[in-house]
This record gives C-alpha cells, structure tokens and sequence, in this order.
C-alpha cells in the first residue's frame, strides 16, 4: 500500500562521510545553510504544534487511523538544522521521540502512548540533482507521487519504488521499497548511494551525519543500515541521494534507470460464484507457477508485474492487475502468454476491465490498479514465496477467504510479482535479506468502524488466516524454505509478540535473517543511547 522545498547543510567534510554538527545562533534556531543547490534563503523556524493547537486532531495520526498518539507536541520541521535542534531538545528533556513522514506505517511505532516528541518530516520535500555527489537528492517528507513525477519531468528517469503515490520517501526506500518497475530495475535499495542521518552520540549529542556506499567511507556502515532495515532504527533521515551503482559521469539523466515510455495496463476478474476449492486452487498455484519460471535476473517476464489480490468471497469477484513495460520485446504476447498461464486447467473464464497502451506517467500516478480501497484502518502481514507454495497454503487461503462468519469485502490476501533483477543482488549487499524470492504476499483486513469489536472482529481474521496458511511452520513464513520471512515495509508486531508468535524464529530472523548482528552493530555505533526505538526497531547486541 504503496511517494516543498528546503535544503540542508553539507559541507567539505560531511560530504567526504565524516560527521558534521550543525551549529546552532543563540536563539536555538540553525545557522544559515547551503544545499545541493548553493545557498538557501533563510528558513522560517520549526512549527511547533501543542495539545491546545486546533491543529492537533489532524497531526497526531497517519493514514491507519486504528492508532492516535498523544505526544507532547509535534514539531514540523524545514531543513536539517531543524531537525538538530528538535532531537537535541527532546533527548535534552529526556522525551521519546519519534518521526513521521507519509504516515503510512501498519503498526504504532510513532502513535505508540509513550511517544512525547513527533517530528513531522512533510515540509522536507525537495527533490533536486546535487553536484557535490553525482546524485540525485530526495527529502524523506516528499511523497512518491511527486518523486516519480519530478525524475520524470526533469530528466526522464525513474525510482522502482510503490504503487500509492501517497507513501513518503522517508520510511519507503530505506525498508526495501518495491514496485511495478522492480523486477526489470531492482529494489529502492539497489539506486540509494548515501543518506544525511540525524544520529545522537553517547554523550547525548544529536548531529548530522552523512553516509554514502563508498567503498573507503568509514561511515558506510551506517549507509548500509539504510539499505532495507526500515525507519525509526539509528536515526532522523534528512536526505537520501539516489545514483544507480553502474551510473557513470555526471548527467543526471544518466544515473537512475531510464523510466517506461508507454506501458501495456490489464485489468481482469473472476467471479466467486464461478469458482470451487477446485478451480481457486489451480488459478493461485498457476500464478506462482509462472512467477517460479520467471523468477532470474535476466527472464523475459522481468518485464510483467501484477497482483492477484484475492478478496474475501463477500466482495463477489476479485481482480488481478498488471502492468507491462512495453520495452520488453513484443509486449502484447509476454500479456497474453501471463493470462493464458494463469488461467489454464481452471474451467472458468476472466472478465476483462481494462486493457491499454497508456503513458507511463499515466499509469504511475492516474491509474489506480495497483491501490487497495481507500479506507481509514487496516491490519497488515506478509511473506515472501520462494518456491511453490504446497497445497495446504492454498487451501488454508481458500479456507479464509469463502468463511461465511466473516464478510469484510475489502479483506484480501494479495499476491504480488517479486524477483527478477531484484534476485540479482546478492543477499548481504544491502539489508534486505531476501533475494531469492518470486512473489509477496500482503495479507490485510481495510476497514472503516471505530468501535473496539468491529476492529477486534478485523484483526482476528487476518490472524486466523496468517497463521493457518503457515501451521506447518509453526504459524510464521520461515525463513530459507518455501516461504522467507516477512518484508518490514508491511511491519507485524505480532512476529515480536510470544503470544501471537509461538513457532520460535524470533521476529528478527523473519525480517532480516544473517542480516541481523550486522545491523545491531550498527545500532550500538550510532545509536548507543537507543533514542530511536519501536516494536521492531533493531535491538543493540
């Protein structure tokens, strides 16, 4: 469920990747700054909204409406400097901070009650080309709508980041973001050449610090961190720059991939009513069966990305949707062989919604496809499908999605393409673990009632199906089998949780796997304090 304008401060040292503290004029407010661009003008100061503010109701919640956080304030910050200065007060009055951007997040890792302190990232939009690193720079505030539509606009490349045009940059690319364009251009990760971080020091200190993949940056490490551990983890990002790691000179049109002209868009359904157990079951194991054959860095299907996204029987039908980049050789036969494939040995026919050549910033920010209802509360899990799911998945998954106790039409567990170049990085060259995967599967409950049943009534359905689809593994995908742990983007604090999580893989192997003491490493470097934490946040060793 997948997208304005201020620069920060970088100087000679901080770009070569040692640590920079901004300073401060005696009214607390940053010092004047330079960017990307040259100098900036002089920022207005951070915004600060308390509980009396009318403002109030509207900032202490992100899209999930099922959490609402009671801090302190919320700061609305502008520039780097800005954000020196709100983690310094706040570790200064010893208050749990944590940060916002699109506010997409499934879980209340900033509305958790203990939270005092949010700083809101929305302002730090900009998105600008940097000649001081040969990259693109991206502020975490700006959503993903507007970075696909300025790479777009001004030089004609292209982000494989989501689908909702209305996810922030912040939290996305540095927890692995994915999309329609991923198994032909990679993950986020694979594009992220450095990131400016707000850290806190042992001595309570907050600074600056900017990381880039370098080999000889003796910050790398934490540049590395950011490469799939998700946000809220060592600190305040302020500013990713994006350059593809094959990228050469210094034309900006040439350091991310080159974005679709045109795309083929599809759009087909099936009927509940004409399907059995029988029929669900081959159409499900048809669509993994081509993404299994589809899977390698260099397939031709690298090109096809869809959803099957099979919604609770109530809803009467459910949709596949998918997307093909026309630059993949003869694009209409890759469509037609993909629909043949999945439909075949079921005995029942797809109705066809939608089938068009269309632009492809048509597509990227118009077409909705991709895009679940827009409802206010949702519960979320995932997996990742790493060969055939065996029998017993699929029909725990038909099982769920036909029960007659539950009618919730917007409940669905959706299978999305994965792998292609994605499976061509190795799996500790960024954080993300999992390159060796086909398929995503989002299981998810959207719903629309506030009262304390109605969400209870939710959750335990997705619960239910989760842990059914994966008894034989103690209730969890995981890890190294058919399935391989979960994606921390569509974060579950039932995996920390030992009442919900009983097969004994801890959480943090489900997300990140070997991974993990790298990245507690990195956490006792840069957060030794632990001012940045949350349900699944990386624990220090």
């Amino acid at each position: 469920m997948t997208g304005l304008s201020r620069r920060g401060l970088i100087t000679g040292a901080a770009a070569a990747g040692s640590a920079l503290t901004l300073p401060m004029t005696s009214t607390g407010a940053a010092a004047a700054e330079s960017g990307p661009a040259g100098p900036a003008a002089a920022l207005p100061e951070s915004v600060q909204v308390f509980r009396n503010d009318p403002r109030y109701p509207g900032l202490v919640s992100g899209a999930n409406q099922r959490w609402v956080g009671r801090p302190d304030y919320i700061r609305i910050v502008s520039s780097t400097a800005q954000v020196v200065a709100a983690v310094q007060e706040a570790v200064d009055k010893r208050l749990r901070v944590a940060v916002r951007s699109g506010g997409h997040c499934n879980e209340p890792f900033v509305s958790d009650q203990d939270v005092r302190v949010v700083i809101d990232m929305s302002q730090m939009a900009d998105i600008s080309y940097d000649k001081r690193h040969r990259a693109i720079a991206v502020e975490p505030g700006a959503m993903l709508g507007s970075v696909y539509r300025t790479l777009y606009k001004r030089w004609g490349v292209v982000l494989p980041g989501g689908t909702c045009p209305t996810v922030g940059a912040g939290g996305h690319i540095t927890g692995g973001g994915y999309g329609a364009l991923s198994r032909s251009r990679g993950l986020t990760v694979d594009h992220l050449y450095g990131v400016e971080v707000v850290t806190v020091s042992a001595d309570g200190k907050a600074r600056a610090v900017i990381a880039t993949r370098e080999p000889d940056d003796p910050n790398r490490d934490l540049w590395w961190a950011h490469t799939g551990a998700g946000g809220g983890n060592f600190g305040v990002i302020t500013r990713y720059w994006l350059r593809s790691p094959d990228a050469t000179g210094s034309e900006p049109a040439q350091l991310l991939p080159q974005a679709p002209t045109e795309v083929l868009l599809s759009d087909v359904s099936w009927s509940w009513q004409d399907l059995d157990e029988k029929s669900f079951s081959r159409l499900v194991r048809n669509f993994d069966a081509w993404h299994a054959r589809n899977a390698g860095p260099d397939s031709p299907g690298r090109f096809l990305y869809s959803q099957l996204k099979l919604q609770h029987r109530s809803a009467g039908t459910f949709h596949m949707c998918t997307q093909v980049d026309t630059a993949a050789p003869d694009a209409e036969a890759l469509l037609d062989e993909f629909l043949a494939a999945v439909s075949a040995g079921t005995g029942v026919t797809y109705q066809v919604g939608d089938r068009a050549r269309t632009p492809w910033m048509y597509a990227v920010t118009q077409w909705f496809g991709f895009v679940e209802a827009a409802v206010s509360r949702w519960k979320a899990k995932a997996a990742y499908v790493r060969k055939p799911m065996p029998d017993d998945q699929i029909a725990a998954m038909h099982r769920h999605l036909t029960r007659t106790d539950y009618d919730n039409p917007t409940a669905l567990v959706n299978l999305i393409s994965y792998g292609g170049r994605i499976n061509a990085v190795a799996p500790d060259a960024t954080a993300v673990a999992q390159r060796d995967s086909h398929i995503k599967i989002l299981y998810v409950s959207l719903w629309t009632g506030v009262g304390d049943g109605d969400t209870a009534r939710h959750e335990k359905w997705v619960r239910d199906c989760f842990a059914d689809v994966y008894a034989a593994t103690g209730g969890v995908p995981r890890p190294d089998g058919v399935n391989d742990g979960c994606y921390i983007n569509y974060a579950d604090a039932d995996m920390a949780d030992p009442e919900l999580n009983r097969s004994g893989i801890p959480w943090h192997r489900l997300y990140f796997k070997d991974n993990y003491p790298r990245l507690q490493r990195v956490k006792a470097a840069w957060d030794p304090r632990d001012v940045f934490h949350h349900a699944l946040s990386v624990r220090k060793p």
